[in-house]
């Protein structure tokens, strides 16, 4: 095992025994490491660099969420690594991507508990969204849970695209402090 291999896996298995401290160093570490991940990523593909801060947010929030079914006999990034790929490729999914152009980098990789959040999770994700104003709540359960594109979420949520896509950033933002703040008591 890699010394960061055994460091995020400390983090991880103390942030599972409710330390609070771990679980934002561990959420910390793994944003800035899936921020270098989906720039290298998109830049290969031709897509704007820019749009990793949300792949990011999604990743880290999907982390948070599934910490539960994370195996402690197992390596961490693997783990995380899977819930990165496959949050790439929803994303490129929703934004008419081609998902030819994501690479498999080893099978191992994408070897994971599929990312469908649990009754528990699931009941997480909709409270703290419905601490959200209504018009972030409306984007993220149209594009991120509904996987509506962002024109389409646009016409249900009575918004500009632009307008689902700020709220969506700022609200999945939004989420993540809200996420810290919990961990914290």
């Amino acid at each position: 095992m890699t010394p960061l291999e055994i460091e995020l896996k400390a983090l991880m298995l103390a942030s599972l025994k409710g330390d609070a401290a771990s679980h934002r160093s561990l959420l910390d570490q793994l944003s800035r490491r899936l921020r270098g991940y989906y720039k290298a990523k998109l830049a290969a593909i031709g897509r704007d660099t820019s749009e990793a801060e949300d792949l990011v947010q999604e990743a880290v929030l999907a982390v948070h969420i599934k910490r539960h079914t994370y195996d402690p006999r197992e390596p961490l990034t693997p783990w995380v690594h899977a819930i990165a790929r496959y949050k790439l490729i929803d994303f490129l999914r929703r934004n008419r991507g081609s998902l030819a152009d994501v690479p498999i980098d080893a099978a191992d990789e994408v070897m994971a508990d599929d990312d469908h959040a649990g009754t528990e999770s699931t009941y997480d994700v909709r409270r703290l969204i419905e601490r959200l104003p209504e018009g972030m709540q409306c984007a993220i359960k149209a594009v991120k849970l509904d996987g509506l594109n962002v024109a389409e979420a646009a016409r249900r949520c009575g918004l500009s695209e632009s307008g689902v896509k700020v709220n969506i950033h700022r609200g999945l933002k939004t989420l993540a402090a809200l996420i810290a703040r919990e961990t914290r008591t």
